[in-house]
């Protein structure tokens, strides 16, 4: 009767409600990262300068004192913790876009690995959440495999935002990183390369899948001095979450944009997602668009303590030919027609 009716009504409004704070509580956690990204070491190095010069000074010298003496960590691994990893924020993220991590072929705990990700998007999203958090569940697709997501090294100056990174396995994607990880710190490590990095962000835009790899030798080589073997993932969706103005090469941006690329290591975008209280209005919060990263099958690489340029040839065309055909094989399952070719420039 009426009773059943109103109380019918309550229970819809009940579940009306706890819909909508879940879906402020995403867009706050991903929120939090797109700041974290584009203006947390910028403001931490600003702050610490500032608390140098008020009666607080000793909080900022200690800090200051313990950088230092703490420099190379991120060089030796890093400090990863658990406890971050596994934020219940991380799983908001996930659950915003949503993200999903597509496991094909068994890892070997006696091996280390390097991933190639692709494409890097604006702001590698996919990567980021698959690989630096376990909202996806990476320890459990991938057990007894520890994950290094790659990054700029410029981001480990930055006070407070170092720490940050480093809580979720997220390291420099320098030569002396990636060496000390493939070699000093046993077996069972995947290290995960956006191996398009700058450039290719320049070119990210919704409804187009192209990579920049076919003159991107480096991590080839590393696998091979190392004998990691070589993993292609390709994410998709990474490239819908935001829109780009795309600069045309020998435009006046482009020309910018490569200068920054060059001198800074990064290139920037002028892109733009959705507004913060509608999803038609212009922001910095991405599109919830599904982003799906698939991780191909490892291709087993020799160690080679100085391979020649030919070897180096031969394993990155295996790779080509990999990740290609990963992306053929899964394309129409995530929303891409069969028709749908992969540009590698």
């Amino acid at each position: 009767g009426t009773g059943s009716n109103i109380l019918s009504a309550l229970q819809d409004l009940f579940w009306l409600s706890k819909s909508k704070v879940e879906k402020q509580l995403q867009i706050i956690s991903v929120l939090q990262w797109v700041l974290t990204f584009l203006i947390m070491g910028i403001a931490c190095t600003l702050i610490l300068m500032y608390i140098l010069c008020t009666d607080c000074w000793a909080i900022a010298v200690l800090y200051l004192a313990w950088l230092v003496f703490d420099w190379n960590t991120p060089k030796k691994g890093g400090r990863r913790s658990q406890w971050v990893r596994n934020w219940a924020i991380w799983r908001y993220f996930r659950d915003y876009f949503p993200i999903r991590l597509v496991k094909t072929h068994n890892l070997l705990t006696t091996r280390n690995y390097i991933f190639g990700y692709h494409p890097h998007g604006i702001m590698g999203l996919g990567a980021f959440c698959n690989f630096s958090t376990e909202a996806t569940g990476v320890s459990q697709k991938f057990p007894g495999i520890r994950p290094y997501l790659a990054t700029l090294a410029g981001n480990f100056r930055m006070p407070i935002l170092r720490d940050y990174l480093m809580s979720g396995g997220i390291c420099p994607v320098n030569r002396d990183s990636i060496d000390y990880i493939l070699s000093k710190n046993g077996s069972g490590n995947a290290i995960i390369i956006v191996v398009g990095g700058a450039a290719e962000s320049l070119n990210c835009t919704p409804g187009k899948n192209s990579v920049t790899l076919r003159n991107r030798k480096g991590f080839v080589k590393l696998a091979l001095r190392h004998g990691a073997d070589l993993v292609p993932v390709y994410s998709f969706g990474e490239n819908e979450v935001y829109k780009q103005v795309i600069f045309e090469e020998g435009s006046w941006g482009r020309w910018v944009q490569k200068k920054f690329q060059k001198h800074i290591g990064f290139a920037p975008c002028i892109f733009h997602g959705r507004g913060l209280f509608s999803s038609n209005s212009w922001g910095l919060l991405p599109y919830s668009k599904p982003i799906t990263t698939v991780v191909g099958e490892p291709i087993t690489i020799p160690k080679i303590d100085n391979p020649s340029q030919k070897e180096v040839d031969f394993y990155h065309s295996i790779y080509v030919d990999s990740l290609i055909k990963l992306f053929d094989k899964y394309k129409s399952k995530f929303g891409l027609p069969e028709t749908e070719v992969l540009e590698v420039n």
